[in-house]
């Protein structure tokens, strides 16, 4: 045998942040984590951010330059090496190189990429436009598929196929985009209809938003235009939801070799600096989620049973994070999922996979793992 046989090279990791979406900051917040997270003796990393305008670029592997300091979030423009020029990923199966190219240069190519963990949150990469990209190159990815990205994201359609598949979902009403611009009245009045049905207050949301970003608290019709101006500064499609009344429980699921399992709950607790878990209770003051929830053990198999079933019944992969309203009659209504949940240090996600004894490295090892060993395409 030779002395001189190489060593096979350790798999290439493409972890893709940043975005073009609102989530933009948390999504590079997340990257920091998972990049921090990353056994770099068994994986190579190749740190690729997306700007707020689209553009591809080689970053820098500083993780500590990825964190919200002092109330500022991050963006991928302070992070990329270059202003100009940007990274490409090929669309031919047969060729997995990644190539830098700049304005005056020839083309650097960076090596070739064996799996893309996607750090994105929101539309222009959770939303599966980036997984139909990395399908069409033939490169694997950490987490959920064309088809249940794009269903997880949208509000609407993600309660059509749960309710589909009988799972329990509160009442919510959708204002289409032609709806408003063809009569805003006629879409305030079914708003209106909807709350004399089912009462103050009301959630107006983003339809296909995260990180609780453009959704408001409307208490009485004085509040609802300003509400709805909001939400659609975000999406064009907009969902209204009933208050429902009971504690904010929270569920992981995670893809073992076999099958997917559910984690610990946990419990969001009644925020009292803000009229409900909005996105600076969430990441900016840190409000913190009670690990393993204190549901009793019935109530607790009942939440795992009901995740496992949204993350089959949207056909996910890799990880889902559920959310549920347990509510004062003891059952549960599932409110959402999240097929890429937040990784940042204070997330839920992580949290409860870590009270279920799955260590941060081991939880992001399992994923990059577990796509690794999937093919794109039909499966």
């Amino acid at each position: 045998m030779s002395e001189n046989t190489q060593s096979p090279r350790k798999p290439r990791v493409a972890v893709v942040f940043g975005g073009r979406s609102s989530e933009h900051a948390i999504s590079v917040v997340t990257a920091g984590a998972v990049l921090s997270a990353i056994d770099r003796d068994k994986y190579d990393v190749l740190p690729i951010g997306i700007t707020t305008d689209g553009r591809w670029a080689l970053t820098a592997d500083a993780p500590e330059r990825m964190a919200i300091a002092d109330r500022k979030l991050p963006d991928v423009a302070e992070l990329a090496e270059s202003e100009q020029g940007g990274v490409v990923l090929s669309v031919d199966p047969a060729n997995r190189e990644v190539v830098l190219t700049e304005p005056g240069a020839v083309p650097k190519a960076l090596g070739e990429v064996d799996v893309v963990f996607p750090m994105l949150h929101g539309p222009y990469g959770e939303d599966g436009t980036l997984q139909g990209l990395l399908e069409l190159s033939g490169v694997p990815y950490v987490g959920a598929g064309v088809l249940a990205s794009a269903v997880g994201q949208d509000k609407e359609y993600m309660k059509r196929v749960f309710v589909s598949f009988g799972l329990p979902v509160g009442p919510y009403e959708v204002i289409r985009p032609r709806e408003w611009e063809q009569s805003p009245a006629a879409a305030r009045k079914k708003i209106v209809e909807f709350a004399a049905e089912h009462g103050w207050p009301l959630f107006v949301k983003p339809a296909r938003g995260g990180s609780s970003m453009g959704i408001t608290k409307v208490d009485d019709l004085s509040g609802l235009d300003e509400a709805i101006e909001e939400a659609r500064r975000h999406d064009p499609k907009i969902i209204v939801e009933a208050l429902l009344r009971g504690r904010e429980i929270e569920c992981g699921v995670l893809e073992f070799e076999d099958g997917p399992r559910a984690s610990v709950p946990a419990e969001i607790p009644p925020v009292t600096d803000h009229d409900f878990y909005d996105f600076e209770a969430k990441y900016i003051d840190s409000a913190s989620g009670i690990v393993p929830a204190p549901i009793g053990d019935e109530a607790t198999a009942e939440v795992q049973r009901l995740a496992v079933a949204a993350y089959e019944a949207v056909s996910c992969e890799g990880l889902v994070r559920a959310d549920f309203f347990l509510t004062e009659d003891g059952d549960f209504v599932i409110n959402e999922i999240n097929t890429m949940p937040g990784f940042t240090p204070i997330s839920m996600y992580p949290r409860m996979w870590q009270e279920s004894g799955v260590s941060y490295p081991e939880l992001v090892d399992r994923l990059i793992q577990a796509a690794l060993t999937r093919s794109t395409g039909l499966r």
